[in-house]
Order: C-alpha cells, then sequence, then structure tokens
C-alpha cells in the first residue's frame, strides 16, 4: 500500500504547510474556517502556538500512517488508525481553546 502512504503523506506536508504560514503570519491566524480570527493580546506568540499545534497533528498523522507501509488493503490493522485519527483531531480543536484562553484579549 506504498501509494495510500504516499497520499497520507501529501496530507501530512498540506498540514504541515499550514503550520508554516500560520508561524509566519502577521496577523492572528484563524483556526477555523469561516470565523474571523481573535483579538489576541501577543499576535507573535499566539500564532506560533497555533504553528506548533499544528506540527504536532502533522507528525502524529503521519505517524499513523506509517502501517500503510506494511499493511495489506483491507486489513483489519487500519482500525487503530483510524481511531487515531479521530482521537487526535478531537484533540486538535480542545488543544486550540486552550490557546484562545491563554491569548485571547478580555
Amino acid at each position: 500500500m506504498m501509494i495510500g502512504f504516499v497520499i497520507w503523506s501529501v496530507i501530512a506536508v498540506m498540514i504541515l504547510v499550514i503550520g508554516i504560514l500560520t508561524w509566519r503570519s502577521k496577523q492572528p491566524a484563524g483556526f477555523f474556517t469561516g470565523v474571523t480570527p481573535p483579538k489576541v493580546r501577543d499576535v507573535q506568540k499566539y500564532n506560533h502556538a497555533v504553528a506548533i499545534l499544528w506540527f504536532v497533528y502533522a507528525a502524529l498523522f503521519e505517524l499513523l500512517g506509517i502501517p500503510f507501509l506494511f499493511l495489506k488493503q483491507n486489513a483489519a490493522g487500519f482500525l487503530p488508525i483510524i481511531l487515531g485519527v479521530v482521537v487526535i483531531t478531537i484533540a486538535l480543536p480542545v488543544a486550540y481553546h486552550r490557546i484562545l484562553l491563554r491569548y485571547e484579549e478580555k
């Protein structure tokens, strides 16, 4: 399933690019699509925290894709991959909310 791993890796790189663009942004980075970015006290620290969140997510996403190299198509071993992606995807907005609580203007 080498092609599956390549596709998985391309998606991880796209997530990594989001993190890089967030890191370099001079304006507060938006996290959710269609929502205006929050007003924050320190834009650079906020953007760096959000970028690190994306970097960690991309790394975990890529690690979860490694079994693609060893499993055959339709193997039961894909279940932990799917559950892992669900867990880290749910953890993503939870972690962002903690970042928002730290940097949002009150």
